[in-house]
């Protein structure tokens, strides 16, 4: 019936062709599988292979650009025979505030008497502005100073209240008051730290990696002690004094934007021209009504 064989063990004779067939499929099955992992890792491997090109095809890329975008290295030494100078005063125009008095006395290590800094103005004259070369230097790099600039904390004040370095120049940080302070730099573009540092304790020695002016640092204990560190690539920079004068030597000759930031009074900026041996005198005047 149907092609199989009637016979007493007919039955048995079935289940061997059963057996066989699924021998035969089990096998085409195996191969069938085989095949497929095959053709799987074939495809596997040339996917891996086409991410590798992209990859390093973007790694010379981002390479090339990185190349285009530093800078073509260092620039010819100044000659100290042609350097200029600019210099000049910083003027409030209006009415000054009176400075704030400032209530200590939650602190007992904190003694003495207290103002705040933010509109500093003796004469007419604005302390506490930063004046620096904004444009104009071109490609131009410069070493990293290898002396510390100060900053003290004493009478729980910080002092200077504005204080200019250059990237990468150590900031000796030092506590001359009978309390524990807690210096905390809120950065936008630099790394923000917070630490604590106690009576005679040994003076810190921090340094900022990227440009960033008007850096706010305030004290976690004292909550009116505040200042702003100003982080540039150049040395050509300033802060104005209580007569509102400041000074930058050295300047190559060239056409410059020179840079006047106040911590409530904003940025104004100015463009000079200096020839070799050259001294400019550039003024500078803050009105009331910015703040």
């Amino acid at each position: 019936m149907n092609g199989f064989v009637k016979s007493p063990n007919g039955h048995l004779y079935l289940y061997s062709m059963i057996l066989d067939f699924s021998k035969k499929g089990a096998d085409i099955m195996k191969k069938t599988c085989l095949a497929m992992m095959t053709v799987c890792l074939l495809f596997a491997i040339s996917l891996l292979t086409a991410c590798n090109k992209k990859e390093n095809t973007e790694q010379s890329t981002n390479t090339t650009s990185e190349q285009q975008a530093a800078p073509a290295g260092a620039a010819t030494p100044i000659d100290p025979a042609t350097a200029a100078k600019v210099s000049g005063t910083v003027k409030f125009d209006g009415t000054a505030p009176k400075p704030a008095k400032i209530d200590m006395s939650q602190d007992p290590g904190c003694k003495g008497p207290n103002e705040a800094e933010a509109v500093v103005v003796d004469g007419g004259n604005l302390a506490n502005v930063f004046v620096y070369v904004k444009d104009g230097l071109g490609i131009r790099t410069f070493d990293v100073p290898h002396d510390a600039v100060v900053l003290d904390q004493s009478g729980c004040k910080y002092h200077p209240h504005v204080l200019g370095v250059m990237a990468g120049q150590t900031v000796e940080i030092k506590n001359d008051d009978p309390t524990t302070h807690n210096i905390h730099p809120t950065p936008k573009d630099n790394r923000e730290w917070n630490e604590s540092q106690p009576p005679q304790a040994t003076p810190l020695q921090k340094n900022f990696a990227r440009e960033e002016i008007m850096l706010p640092v305030k004290c976690n204990q004292h909550p009116w002690m505040k200042m702003y560190i100003n982080v540039v690539k150049n040395p050509f920079f300033a802060v104005t004094d209580k007569s509102g004068k400041y000074e930058i030597k050295g300047l190559p000759p060239g056409d410059y934007t020179i840079a006047f930031v106040h911590e409530k009074l904003g940025e104004q900026d100015q463009k000079v021209t200096v020839a070799a041996k050259d001294t400019k005198t550039v003024d500078q005047t803050f009105k009331a009504g910015g703040m």
